[in-house]
């Protein structure tokens, strides 16, 4: 054997092992993860799970697949949270809001006049949750939240411009948050899903709807409502969780990619174009003629921020019952908020 025949026997052996040797990514599993989410398909939402389950495919090498279930076709609004932590689906799509009382941290997100727009607002959001995710979500693992555009009020029966107008009212509150706003107000709340809220006012179960601009058009409530306040009054958040047991059943490898795309990135990417779709709302409502788009008065505007300063208070009281600092939370809430430039 001649001196360079033998340099190059290491190095060609080395080429054939690796050739031999399958892909870390190759020896993996193919998992196929159920995504479930209540609103249709046709909501923004349904693209922004497609592009988040598309490159989770690419970046494990289709080893993560994927199937969206859009519409409450694995289980209602309500449940979602459940679903992923007793593995009916593998992420969902949840409003904390709608389950008082049970996730109060993130129930900061939820009070009035905090965010003033939702592309900066769910980064922050997520950047700033992540710390108390793990405790407060525990039965899950948690994935990325987000907001959306601020909404206002929506009524089939009157203009709404000052808190006094709420008496006496029937309203379908967004979360637990503007469930108490409201009763502090003096209205009935009615409970409903989003996709129940058409229906709901229709029948005179509930005179106004507190929503988003561009969900008022998607979910119909636009056929069932005339009067609008122009007013960003507040946001709704919400969490992409995961089931424990789909994640702990993952090689090392696909368990990195889940979490590359389990990030503060992905909520504002996640939030965004859905923040583009509520804001674009507002236009398409005032072009109906049928339909008042009002503005409210600075005056007007200060009796709402008074009359919101209570929900601080039991918000506070909420944490606090958890053994948590709602003070250091606030701050470090606002801290973000101003952050990524979405303070009100």
């Amino acid at each position: 054997m001649s001196a360079t025949t033998f340099k190059l026997a290491p190095a060609a052996a080395l080429v054939i092992l690796l050739a031999a040797a399958p892909s870390a990514s190759a020896q993996d599993k193919t998992i196929e993860l159920k995504l479930a989410h209540w609103v249709p398909a046709s909501h923004p939402l349904q693209k922004g799970f497609e592009e988040w389950g598309q490159s989770v495919e690419k970046a494990s090498g289709g080893t993560i697949k994927y199937k969206i279930y859009p519409s409450e076709q694995l289980g209602k609004a309500f449940d979602h949270y459940d679903m992923a932590r007793d593995g009916i689906a593998d992420l969902t799509y949840i409003n904390p809001g709608y389950q008082p009382g049970r996730f109060p941290i993130i129930g900061a997100g939820e009070l009035p006049f905090l965010m003033a727009n939702a592309k900066g607002g769910s980064s922050a959001l997520d950047a700033w949750y992540r710390k108390y995710a793990a405790a407060e979500m525990k039965g899950v693992k948690y994935c990325l939240a987000f907001v959306h555009d601020p909404g206002s009020f929506h009524s089939r029966t009157k203009k709404i411009t000052v808190p006094a107008d709420i008496k006496g009212m029937k309203i379908r509150p967004a979360h637990a948050t503007m469930a108490t706003w409201m009763t502090q107000l003096g209205a009935t709340n009615v409970q409903g899903a989003a996709p129940q809220v058409r229906d709901i006012i229709e029948k005179g179960v509930a005179d106004a709807v507190t929503f988003p601009w561009g969900s008022v058009v998607l979910f119909g409530v636009d056929k069932v409502t005339k009067y609008h306040m122009e007013a960003p009054l507040y946001v709704t958040t919400f969490a992409f969780t995961m089931n424990k047991g789909t994640y702990d059943r993952m090689s090392a490898a696909q368990k990195k990619v889940i979490d590359d795309h389990c990030t503060t990135e992905w909520a504002g990417k996640i939030g965004g174009p859905w923040a583009d779709f509520e804001h674009a709302g507002i236009a398409k409502i005032k072009a109906q003629a049928d339909h008042e788009v009002y503005s409210i008065s600075k005056e007007q505007l200060g009796e709402w921020r008074k009359s919101a300063e209570p929900l601080i208070n039991t918000w506070s009281a909420n944490v606090k019952k958890t053994g948590g600092d709602p003070d250091g939370a606030m701050k470090e809430l606002q801290d973000k908020l101003k952050q990524y430039t979405a303070s009100y």
